[in-house]
């Protein structure tokens, strides 16, 4: 399994709305700011509500150009807020030198569930989950990632009663269960940093694709 919320991993910052100079400009204040905070190299990033996808395909050659090695920004499944249907479902090159691991799915009568975590991981009984990530380590021959937010291990953190009924929904539903379930997953997969999985000198090469990062024509 891979897994993007160690402290090497990828940092976060964000793309919708931006154009590429600015988002070259904020992505290298950012990662220079992580590096002197950490004392490390920063080679992933993640791109806030997985925003990465067709008419930004710009994004990932500014990521390269900016010291990055790897990101996971693409979710290849329909959402009301996010997701990239029709992107490949394992890591793959969007151009060279630079690999794309998409959030992982398992692919359930031709519809792509999620299996990566975040809200999901609440929504979902745990051994539903358990086993739409052993399902897409199996279909998919590549490893898993999974992600969580650390507020989402937090039963206690205030509630916003003026939010959007649905919005409050997602957000605080079953936190006091998440903790449970994480020490669970921890215990039944082996796990390793994302770098180590997908970052290896003289690994089998991941395959280049572009054509499905080429913008719609009917957003044009």
């Amino acid at each position: 399994m891979g897994t993007n919320w160690r402290a090497t991993g990828p940092i976060t910052c964000g793309l919708i709305g931006y154009r590429p100079k600015p988002f070259a400009r904020m992505c290298a204040k950012a990662n220079k700011s992580w590096e002197d905070a950490g004392s490390v190299l920063v080679h992933g990033y993640r791109a806030p509500t997985f925003s990465i996808g067709r008419n930004s395909s710009w994004a990932h050659a500014i990521l390269l150009e900016e010291g990055y090695r790897y990101s996971s920004s693409v979710y290849p499944r329909k959402h009301d807020l996010y997701g990239s249907p029709g992107a490949p479902r394992t890591p793959f090159a969007p151009l060279p030198g630079f690999v794309e691991v998409p959030l992982t799915t398992a692919r359930i009568f031709q519809i792509d569930v999620p299996a990566s975590g975040g809200g999901y991981f609440r929504l979902f009984p745990y051994h539903l989950t358990r086993w739409l990530l052993d399902q897409a380590y199996r279909r998919n021959r590549a490893p898993a990632v999974f992600y969580l937010h650390p507020w989402e291990v937090d039963p206690d953190q205030p509630r916003q009663h003026q939010a959007p009924l649905l919005s409050r929904f997602r957000h605080y539903l079953n936190l006091g269960l998440t903790e449970h379930r994480l020490r669970r997953l921890l215990g039944d997969f082996k796990w390793a940093r994302m770098d180590h999985l997908f970052l290896i000198d003289g690994a089998e090469p991941v395959p280049l694709i572009t054509s499905w990062m080429e913008p719609n024509p009917q957003s044009r």
